[in-house]
């Protein structure tokens, strides 16, 4: 038995689940998000919970039993609290900054790089530090994975954009001729 499949989904107050056509729809005070429903498990929506359990105990069943419920988590925790995602730009002359829809970073090049901001996520851009909100997990862990990889943070400098409580591993740089 999944040790994580087995623990019901609680339910806040003011967030609904229920199946629909193949879905679950999730409801909750920052909006909407589905997840599917899958063929091999059995969802039991009851007072302010939702349990899953398998059909039967095949490999496929066995394999996303524990997924599809942290995926339904996700969802619940998304539509009650949300998610972020703060990104730190270390360097000099790395500057980031919101303008509307759009996020603008300096990161050495001879250009601005502009980054677009998918519908329902929020930034917020606090001296050195980008901070991305939205009620997707999946879709603010992307966003920012995909700014970081616009500038990957370097070992000898520290340059380079890291996640908030990211430890980057230094090297030693290259040393003078000793005689």
């Amino acid at each position: 038995m999944s040790r994580i499949g087995k623990i019901p989904v609680p339910l806040p107050k003011g967030v609904e689940a229920a199946p629909q056509d193949g879905i679950i729809r999730v409801k909750g005070p920052k909006g909407s998000l589905e997840t599917p429903l899958d063929e091999y498990l059995n969802y039991e929506f009851r007072d302010g919970e939702v349990l899953i359990t398998r059909k039967d105990d095949s490999r496929t069943a066995r394999a996303r039993h524990g997924l599809r419920r942290t995926l339904l988590a996700n969802c619940v925790e998304g539509v009650d609290k949300g998610f972020s995602k703060t990104l730190e730009v270390i360097g000099v002359g790395y500057r980031v900054a919101v303008k509307g829809r759009t996020v603008e970073l300096a990161l050495g090049f001879s250009h601005p790089v502009p980054v677009d901001l998918p519908q329902g996520i929020e930034a917020k851009a606090e001296g050195q530090k980008l901070t991305l909100y939205g009620i997707d997990k999946e879709q603010v862990g992307e966003l920012a994975a995909r700014i970081r990889r616009l500038r990957k943070p370097e070992p000898y400098k520290g340059k380079g954009i890291r996640y908030e409580n990211e430890v980057v591993r230094r090297k030693v740089g290259k040393s003078g001729s000793k005689k």
